[in-house]
């Protein structure tokens, strides 16, 4: 049994390094947002067998847009000190393996999507992919000081699969859920981008705080949060949520734009930092108020 312990270790630090390719905190995040979408799609609870193969294909689809993500950017991550540990850099893993790690997980989700929730779903969610890896990552991210911006809709797909998931088609009110997410992106990430500049700056990467002041990047932070509360706001229109959600997103969105004066007024990496990680909170708390609003009303 003894000897086999360096070889059981070994297939742990392995498999924790395939995990580790697919960024399972920002899967976490995908997910937060998909299952609210759900019920509000379905306008109660949609059946437990759809939930899960809904999330678990969508956890799929982003785990493996990630892991190519690493094998493109391992030479940047090479370069950054929050990146240094990944597998890739590390050699825990080599390209080849996580690139086929990659396939395999994009593959099994179009499948299983396809199969087990509807045909929309799977090409929403593997699209999502195909615009994170060639619009994002192999374009954008090295040229523009936008990518964040173009690129995060990749991150808005999920409230798409969801809707989809429920109710095999599209319309406006996931469409304006899409663009929360799509504007949450850019303060959310070029909050984290200040506190890391100098990481992005030996990159060569121009996120926004690298090529701009960090005053504009404040004032950029504060045009875009105010224009997400707005969205939000539209949302419970065209959504047709009650009272909860509408309270909710005010509230929220009033403390965000508290966060992102405050980093306009005192620009520091500090103040970026609390507005980054209140950033996730809000929009944790955004979709749980979405989804409890619709189970008090119709559940």
């Amino acid at each position: 049994m003894t000897a086999l312990d360096p070889a059981v270790r070994a297939g742990g630090v392995r498999i924790r390094s395939y995990v580790a390719l697919t960024k399972p905190r920002i899967i976490e995040l995908l997910l937060v947002t998909t299952l609210p979408t759900m019920f509000v799609a379905r306008r109660g609870v949609p059946a437990l067998g759809l939930i899960v193969a809904t999330l678990v294909g969508g956890a799929l689809a982003a785990g493996g847009a990630n892991a190519i993500n690493m094998v493109v950017d391992r030479d940047i991550d090479r370069v950054m000190h929050r990146t240094r540990h990944r597998p890739l850099v590390t050699g825990e893993l080599t390209p080849g393996r996580a690139l086929v790690f990659a396939l395999v997980l994009e593959a099994v989700a179009f499948v299983e999507l396809a199969l087990a929730v509807n045909l929309l779903s799977a090409v929403l969610a593997v699209s999502a992919t195909l615009f994170y890896v060639f619009v994002y990552t192999l374009w954008l991210k090295r040229t523009s000081s936008q990518n964040i911006v173009i690129g995060g809709a990749a991150g808005a797909v999920p409230v798409l699969v969801g809707w989809a998931a429920v109710t095999d088609g599209l319309g406006w009110a996931p469409l304006v859920l899409f663009a929360v997410i799509f504007i949450w992106t850019p303060p959310h990430f070029w909050s984290l981008a200040v506190r890391y500049r100098d990481d992005y700056e030996a990159a060569q990467v121009p996120m926004l705080p690298v090529v701009a002041t960090l005053s504009r990047t404040a004032g950029q932070i504060l045009l875009y949060t105010t224009a997400l509360v707005a969205v939000t706001v539209v949302f419970a229109a065209v959504g047709h949520m009650g009272a909860l959600y509408l309270a909710a997103a005010v509230v929220l969105g009033a403390l965000f734009l508290v966060y992102a004066v405050r980093l306009r007024r005192e620009q520091t990496p500090r103040a970026a930092m609390a507005l980054f990680k209140y950033s996730i909170t809000y929009l944790t708390l955004l979709f749980v108020a979405m989804a409890g609003d619709v189970l008090i009303r119709f559940h």
